[in-house]
């Protein structure tokens, strides 16, 4: 529902009760993950998308009817057949699975405060029942980023308190997630299914060199919801005025900066200087972060020196495997904003665990429902978070 927090926000805030259908689980290839909504009000202005087109008008007259009903939560099942040419169903042979809820905020305040959160760029979680007992299903409970349960539709009790928990713990990592819990006497006796929203703080992209390059990629970060940092040790470079797409534009060491920035598994560092005063120090702490991606500009000569330079530098093996260089995927990149895209598709690919080839040379789905955890390797159910110019170096600034 977090793709529509916004809308939902204002109609809490003017306390428009409205039907929510939400993508509750999906096999094969959908267009669209787990957790996406859309809404609908009783004055029947609609919000959202679950399926890219292909059912939206059966999910539209569902949610008018549990709106008017005003009974229990509705599940619905969405798929395609080949005997039916007039069924509804998803035209890329997926298949998808809705539960319909009506939301009435007057009585659901916890979800109007855990939505304003989000609204306003802070974290929360939602974690809404999508499989279990008879009563349960649409159930919701909302935690707000210090960890701090408001409320919800679930009975305060041991259920409540299981679930609570287990948004905490995805809130913390910044992952949404489907997740089964329960069968336990003492701490949750209920099996059920949950399915936690989760929005966190933006994800970071530090971009080290104030070039052409790193403006056209801050902005294709900026576009991709990345709180984007230029920092350049060049004050003459490093202005707000050269980078409006920027969030911030830090003028210091890279390396210097790096050791006070605050980083986690989603941060994309993109080192663009090609410089070895200033690469060098930056890679060799960036490689020993818990970062999630590591790239540098520079030809296979640059890279190849680079290389020598960091493992004079004590850098490990281990580190330097972690090292995208030179940056991006081929695509034959040439101009500054050709680059950025560039770059962009391998830390998607990169973040995604995926190849990076065309879709044309792959079989199986398009869209997997099922990915990795950061840096474990072990499946989470249904989860669901070029050739470079030179630059000019020095201009008069010196070492630390």
């Amino acid at each position: 529902m977090l793709n529509i927090a916004e809308t939902l926000h204002r109609w809490c805030g003017e306390a428009r009760p409205f039907a929510l259908a939400t993508v509750v689980d999906v096999r094969g290839s959908a267009p669209l993950p787990v957790g996406t909504s859309v809404a609908v009000d009783e004055d029947g202005n609609a919000v959202g998308s679950i399926s890219g087109g292909c059912v939206e008008g059966a999910v539209y007259e569902l949610c008018r009817q549990v709106l008017h009903d005003r009974g229990a939560a509705q599940r619905a099942w969405f798929g395609y057949s080949d005997e039916d040419a007039f069924a509804v169903g998803l035209t890329c042979g997926g298949e998808l699975d809705v539960v319909v809820q009506r939301v009435d905020p007057a009585s659901q305040w916890h979800l109007g405060a855990a939505l304003a959160e989000v609204a306003g760029g802070r974290p929360a979680a939602l974690a809404q029942v999508v499989d279990g007992p008879d009563g349960l299903l649409g159930a919701t409970l909302s935690v707000l980023g210090d960890g701090r349960p408001v409320g919800g539709t679930l009975d305060d009790g041991p259920v409540a308190r299981a679930v609570a928990d287990r948004a905490r713990a995805l809130l913390r990592a910044g992952r949404t997630a489907r997740v089964t819990l329960g069968g336990e006497a003492d701490a949750c006796p209920q099996r059920l299914s949950v399915l936690v929203h989760v929005a966190a703080t933006r994800p970071r992209m530090l971009i080290f060199g104030a070039i052409d390059f790193a403006a056209a990629l801050s902005q294709a970060g900026r576009i991709l919801g990345y709180h984007v940092t230029v920092c350049d040790a060049r004050p003459v470079f490093a202005t707000t005025a050269r980078f409006p797409h920027a969030d911030e534009v830090v003028v210091d060491w890279p390396h210097r900066y790096l050791e006070r920035a605050e980083v986690d598994d989603r941060t994309a560092v993109c080192v663009l200087t090609h410089d070895a005063k200033f690469d060098i120090p930056l890679l060799r702490l960036a490689l020993g972060l818990p970062v999630g991606y590591v790239g540098a500009m520079g030809s296979r000569r640059t890279h190849g020196e680079r290389l020598r330079l960091l493992r004079e530098a004590g850098v490990t093996a281990a580190q330097m495997s972690r090292l995208r260089s030179p940056i991006g995927l081929d695509l034959g990149a040439r101009t500054p904003e050709e680059t950025a895209v560039s770059i962009t598709a391998e830390i998607i690919a990169h973040a995604n665990r995926t190849s990076g080839l065309p879709l044309s040379q792959r079989s199986g789905p398009i869209h997997e429902t099922t990915v990795h955890g950061p840096g474990d390797g072990q499946a989470i159910e249904e989860e669901y978070g070029a050739a470079p110019l030179p630059l000019p170096a020095g201009h008069g600034v010196a070492a630390p």
